[in-house]
């Protein structure tokens, strides 16, 4: 347990900030599972990868993923909406 009043704070700010990381991180996993399994080439696919990629930015701009994390799953999100399309 922690000794001082600062390191006592410091775990009430750590735990906190990964309560909120976790719904974060929780919402963009299920954002792009949906963008996965929506039905190929419709306009309910484009939607969901469009709330995606909405979600993805806004974990990065929280600053819980890293950005480059991000462009990787959206990159492999655009790319298979051309290919549902096909």
């Amino acid at each position: 347990m922690a000794n001082t009043k600062s390191a006592v704070k410091r775990l009430r700010q750590s735990e906190k900030r990964r309560a909120r990381n976790r719904m974060v991180r929780s919402k963009v996993r299920t954002a792009v599972k949906a963008a996965r399994t929506a039905p190929a080439g419709t306009e309910e696919s484009r939607q969901a990868v469009r709330e995606a990629i909405r979600a993805l930015d806004k974990a990065v701009t929280k600053g819980v993923i890293h950005r480059n994390t991000a462009a990787r799953k959206k990159s492999a999100l655009a790319r298979r909406l051309p290919a549902a399309g096909a």
